[in-house]
């Protein structure tokens, strides 16, 4: 596929025709940050494969470089391109001599805040027009508590943001919101301050930190499903072979589902339970798919994804279920608008900070592909019916 295909200004699908083979979607965006930044938090060589490939990673590894971390190009292999980071750990550090541009990237911005905030030097976060929009007050805050000096726009609310790190002292933090981006970066912070951090959520919200640091060797321990404690330390080098995007195979997945004579198998995709909860909700509408589990990595469950077509009917999805499924409610109100009858989509008020507002976006896509669709403040109803 040509690369330069994002640029046409008309792309004509014909269809529906089945979806049937076999396929790999691109590294886990969230799994690809965190290698990174984990690799350059270790003393010594990380090498890391099949990293996603979209800017927002690049702009992480960008971000290392500025922060005197060398990483390099290595020779690919059957897990696709490799990157090597040679990290010394945190104490070795430099100042970036300029702001550090994170482009698109809310997990960019809010991990690197938190891993800043535990140095002792002075940093200047940025971004695109749409992520100097980004609700920044949500980590600001908690830092402040633990001791960091950090300022933006709107009283640090708004990025760019000026991070005064070092010398954190360690406490607990009760969030608001569910929030695996918030409870990273305080987990980095907390990895460089003294005594003990404590991070409890509301619900439970995506675990690759802990799993991760944890089969690194890092102190973070995991007390139940929705609290999270860590104390001084970092993790070890490794080795790790990025396995592929649950939120990119999604929408394979719903594709193959609502497409009549579908058969199609997603390789070597990430099993995490709090990543394919959309998995659940497809099959509470009817979908039919197989998960296989092939293997682990660095504590994250790694396999197949089997699905044929089949008929689909309404659902309501809200509630603890939200922070699980918030990156696949649009692929999900697809299958939605498919399905027969109502589906309702609830407590998703987070999809309105999004880098673009995804409920209003999907409710007009939708409504001008036919289906009734009706955004609310913090809900979605897609009447199902025919594209």
């Amino acid at each position: 596929m040509s690369t330069n295909m994002h640029e046409a200004d008309e792309l004509v699908l014909s269809g529906p025709r089945p979806v049937r083979g076999r396929l790999r979607v691109p590294g886990d965006k969230g799994m690809s940050h965190r290698a990174l930044l984990f690799a350059a938090m270790a003393d010594g060589r990380s090498r890391v494969t099949g990293l996603a490939r979209g800017e927002d990673v690049g702009r992480t590894r960008t971000a290392l470089a500025q922060l005197g971390i060398a990483t390099s190009d290595d020779e690919p292999d059957e897990d696709g391109s490799a990157i090597v980071v040679d990290g010394r750990g945190v104490d070795d550090f430099t100042e970036p001599g300029d702001v550090i541009d994170c482009g698109n990237s809310g997990t960019g911005i809010r991990l690197l805040t938190g891993l800043l905030a535990g140095r002792p030097f002075l940093s200047i976060l940025g971004g695109d027009e749409s992520l100097v929009q980004r609700p920044m007050a949500r980590v600001v805050e908690p830092l402040r508590t633990m001791g960091a000096h950090l300022d933006g726009r709107a009283g640090g609310t708004l990025p760019p943001l000026v991070v005064r790190g070092g010398d954190l002292v360690g406490c607990v933090h009760h969030l608001g919101v569910a929030s695996a981006q918030v409870k990273t970066a305080l987990v980095l912070a907390g990895l460089q301050a003294r005594g003990t951090t404590e991070v409890v959520e509301p619900a439970p919200s995506r675990d690759h930190t802990e799993r991760m640091l944890g089969a690194l060797g890092a102190p973070v321990t995991r007390v139940d499903e929705r609290a999270v404690r860590v104390t001084a330390g970092a993790p070890s080098p490794f080795e790790f072979a990025v396995p592929g995007d649950p939120s990119s195979a999604a929408f394979w997945v719903v594709a193959a589902t609502i497409t009549p004579g579908s058969e199609l198998v997603v390789e070597d995709v990430a099993l995490n339970p709090a990543r394919i909860a959309f998995v659940d909700v497809l099959v509470r509408m009817g979908a039919a798919i197989e998960l296989v589990a092939t293997g682990e990595r660095l504590g994250e469950p790694v396999g197949e994804l089997r699905v044929t077509s089949a008929p689909l009917h309404g659902t309501t999805v809200e509630g603890a279920e939200i922070p699980s499924v918030i990156d696949e409610i649009p692929v999900l109100a697809v299958a939605a608008a498919c399905a027969e009858g109502i589906t309702e989509f609830r407590d998703a008020a987070e999809l309105r900070v999004k880098e673009s507002d995804r409920i209003a976006t999907v409710a007009e896509l939708l409504t001008r592909l036919g289906i009734g669709a009706e955004p609310g403040g913090d809900h979605l109803v897609v009447r199902g019916g025919r594209l």
